[in-house]
């Protein structure tokens, strides 16, 4: 939390009438879940595979350049709706309530080198618990980038920049190297480990299927346009990541959005969650379009709150919850895309560096700070 609380002037009954608000407006949504959200995840995967078939159609001619920037374009849009609309949600278990085996949580695997199960773990059991919470989170910052003004400077932290920029390219692999926490297993006597490595060899069977998808089948498949379309689904590869990469530094990481201390969330009640949630969480403006290519995670303070609500359900839950946020005086950070892409980065390049005016640290404080 910065230094100033921007939640002081809350008091402790008011947390929990927040929390009570909040609680409403989920049960709202659960109990109005019907055919029309069940039709609407149907549509939305029916048409990202026809995308996809049809892209990879047109890319059997892309030796020819229009049929290249054409397949290509439509493998990165079906490549970045299967991850973020469809896989990201579906895994959530936000359309669990369907009974429909073909799209459960349980089921569902996605075009993804991270198993679903392991990225449900990381994400969903992890994440989603310790939002924001520095040596608890995860995702706080993917293992490789100081994120706080009180987390103890080292040298390492210049390259963060460069660092976040090859995570971005090939984000799919660093999701998968922290979902297995692969920096704290890489010790001789963690690799041993009959869970670890049973996950390893999960993820390496994963990654293994979609190397042979992407780069052998499908290339060999287009024949003559071998080496194009394996030029075309690695670019598509590479805009999916960097795009999935943007949106998530967006909803986690502007100026503005708070991290926490590990001792804060001791004895944490339900209305104190939801306020983590609402001060460790932005959100991105912008068009239908932008939101649903962003998984509606644009929404993120929303999904936040209710990770398991349906995602074509966050636009209309957003007012309510911006609502609130005013009633409650406190800041809801949005603003569009190039505004919070900037924002993060700058953030980014600030934190790789020494602060100016280092923060006295107590002894206590120093634990706190020293896992991350």
């Amino acid at each position: 939390m910065t230094a100033i609380d921007p939640t002081a002037h809350l008091t402790a009954e008011q947390i929990e009438e927040l929390g009570r608000e909040l609680d409403a407006i989920r049960d709202e949504v659960i109990a109005s879940r019907g055919e029309k959200d069940a039709a609407y995840i149907r549509k939305v995967i029916s048409a990202q595979r026809k995308l996809e078939l049809v892209s990879r159609g047109v890319l059997l001619f892309s030796f020819f350049p229009p049929a290249w920037v054409i397949g290509t374009a439509g493998l990165s849009v079906a490549k970045i709706m299967d991850n973020m609309e469809i896989g990201h949600n579906v895994l959530h278990g936000q359309w669990d309530w369907m009974r429909d085996p073909k799209i459960h949580s349980t089921t569902w695997e996605w075009d993804h080198v991270s198993p679903s199960d392991q990225w449900r773990h990381s994400h969903n059991e992890l994440h989603h618990t310790y939002t924001n919470v520095i040596g608890k989170d995860n995702d706080l910052g993917y293992g490789i980038m100081r994120v706080d003004e009180d987390q103890k400077w080292h040298p390492f932290h210049l390259g963060q920049p460069l660092w976040n920029f090859i995570n971005a390219c090939f984000f799919e692999y660093g999701i998968a190297a922290y979902d297995l926490e692969l920096g704290k297993n890489l010790h001789k006597r963690r690799r041993k480990n009959p869970e670890f490595r049973a996950r390893a060899k999960a993820v390496g069977r994963k990654i293994r299927k979609q190397v042979l998808k992407d780069y052998v089948i499908h290339p060999l498949l287009s024949g003559p346009s071998f080496l194009t379309t394996l030029a075309a689904t690695f670019t598509a590869n590479l805009v999916r990541n960097l795009w999935s990469h943007s949106v998530i530094m967006c909803g986690h990481f502007p100026e503005g959005v708070q991290v926490f201390e590990r001792r804060s969330i001791k004895g944490e009640t339900r209305g104190q969650w939801y306020l983590r949630q609402m001060m460790g969480s932005a959100n991105i403006s912008g068009s239908k379009a932008m939101h649903f290519m962003t998984g509606n995670l644009s929404h993120q303070i929303e999904h936040h709150l209710f990770p398991d609500l349906p995602s074509n359900r966050y636009a209309e839950v957003a007012v309510k919850v911006r609502a609130l946020f005013e009633k409650y005086e406190l800041e809801y950070v949005t603003g569009p895309l190039p505004k919070q892409v900037f924002s993060a980065w700058h953030k980014v390049f600030r934190l790789s560096l020494p602060n100016k005016k280092p923060k006295v640290r107590t002894p206590d404080r120093e634990q706190e700070l020293i896992a991350a």
